[in-house]
């Protein structure tokens, strides 16, 4: 089988002309390609967008401060949801991205000069949890 596999023979092929599954081909060769298989375990897998509901009072003084291109864009590409009086920014991003807005948007606490306004404060508070609950508590 290894020998078949060297001289070009597709893995699928093999598998038919041995009545076995591909994976067992794929694992009957894979010494052949230490380098190869040694590339897909090293790899660390691509981190997937989360989706989180950012209250428009966070979304809205987010707009008006300096982001970077990725954060922009996510704010962006997000799908405003209506909320009673108010609405809900439906952002798309890796965790990374949310934890940078959150971060940017501490503003709405107080502090330094900055007048509070308790519904940003409670908004900010809630995007906060959201973005908390993706971290696991060791981070």
């Amino acid at each position: 089988m290894r020998t078949a596999y060297l001289e070009g023979r597709s893995i699928a092929a093999l598998a038919r002309d041995h009545c076995v599954s591909r994976g067992a081909v794929r694992t009957a060769v894979a010494d052949l390609l230490p380098d190869h298989a040694a590339t897909e375990e090293d790899s660390p897998a691509p981190e997937l967008p989360v989706t989180l509901d950012m209250p428009g009072k966070v979304a809205d003084f987010l707009r008006a401060a300096e982001l970077d291109d990725v954060e922009r864009a996510a704010l962006d590409q997000g799908v405003s949801v209506r909320r009673g009086q108010g609405y809900t920014l439906r952002v798309s991003a890796v965790s990374a991205v949310h934890l940078g807005l959150l971060a940017r948007c501490q503003p709405l606490d107080g502090g330094h000069d900055v007048p509070v306004v308790p519904a940003q404060r409670k908004a900010r508070r809630e995007y906060e949890n959201r973005v908390s609950a993706l971290t696991p508590a060791g981070s």
